[in-house]
């Protein structure tokens, strides 16, 4: 699963607004070199705000608000393409407006209109596509040949990247990762799972427990559909753990993807029902930096079980 970016309180998300607009008509009126600098304070802004969506309660006023942050970030980028900040913002921006906005919109319309979902996670997919390329210029920059050495040898090529990296590296996963899932009739998308599982460890290696158990969450799905994985049940379940022990308890996310990843394939109906419920009942009061995160997998949990009698035969 995805998860959606923290922010701080709104009045220092006001503050960080406020500020953003003077920086950003400094940019466009300014000469050369103090344009540069100003560019380079919007996109600071910009990375350290994270679209400054995380606490919001509302999906649908996030939905059609996301499309103008990501582009205007793009806008920044078109300006100071080298702001690693920005870069590691507009991977994780994508990643996660594809996931909440589409990829999971494309589940729920397939039943009524097949085209439809289709060309949903076809625009799901490229979206990822972007995400991942966003996240390699961000590695990049920080390293720089380090997407030729990836392509040529891939292990060296990450055995370059420090606990620092982290962050980036984990989204360019997550997005190439979630391509790859909607690219399934394509050999040149499934040649990628290599280097993808070779982030995978990296990132194992690097910060496992990263950001209240994001990794762990991811990784629950991940061993459920990783070709090859020995025992991915027992694997997803201890990974569940953590991502709740680190997390308190208060993300939906992982009940969610251990329900749908793993109860689904070990036909436990009682368990799919009982792990839905749990991350339905989460309050989001409780965390309101995870208020987004929550309600969107909340909604996923509610779906999920309307459609209960299609994933188990008993």
């Amino acid at each position: 699963m995805v998860y959606l970016n923290r922010v701080r309180e709104p009045v220092a998300r006001f503050k960080r607004a406020a500020a953003f607009g003077l920086i950003l008509l400094a940019a466009l009126t300014s000469g050369c070199s103090i344009r540069s600098y100003a560019v380079s304070r919007a996109g600071d802004v910009l990375a350290a705000s994270g679209g400054g969506f995380g606490a919001d309660d509302d999906p649908e006023l996030i939905r059609a608000a996301a499309p103008f942050s990501l582009k205007l970030m793009e806008s920044i980028l078109a300006e100071a393409p080298r702001h690693a900040g920005l870069l590691t913002a507009a991977s994780s921006g994508f990643t996660q407006y594809s996931f909440a906005f589409i990829h999971l919109d494309a589940d729920e319309v397939e039943g009524r209109d097949v085209a439809a979902a289709r060309a949903m996670r076809n625009r799901a997919r490229a979206l990822y596509y972007r995400a991942r390329d966003y996240g390699l210029r961000a590695l990049e920059v920080q390293h720089p040949g380090f997407r030729a050495q990836l392509e040529m040898d891939a292990t060296p090529a990450l055995a370059r990247l420090s606990r620092n990296d982290s962050m980036p590296l984990y989204w360019t996963t997550v997005a190439w990762t979630a391509a790859i899932s909607l690219s399934k009739d394509s050999p040149s998308a499934i040649s990628g799972l290599r280097v993808v599982n070779l982030m995978v460890e990296r990132l194992r290696e690097l910060d496992l427990d990263m950001d209240h158990g994001t990794l762990h969450a991811f990784l629950i799905s991940y061993e459920m559909g990783r070709p090859g994985a020995r025992n991915p049940e027992a694997q997803a379940r201890l990974h569940f753990e953590q991502a709740v022990r680190l997390s308190a308890g208060q993300k939906a996310g992982p009940y969610v993807a251990y329900a749908e990843s793993v109860c689904i394939v070990l036909q436990n109906r009682r368990e799919f029902v009982a792990m839905l419920e749990r991350a339905i009942d989460i309050d989001p009061a409780m965390r309101p930096e995870w208020r987004l995160e929550n309600a969107v997998m909340q909604r996923r949990a509610r779906w999920l079980l309307t459609q209960a009698d299609q994933f188990f035969l008993d």
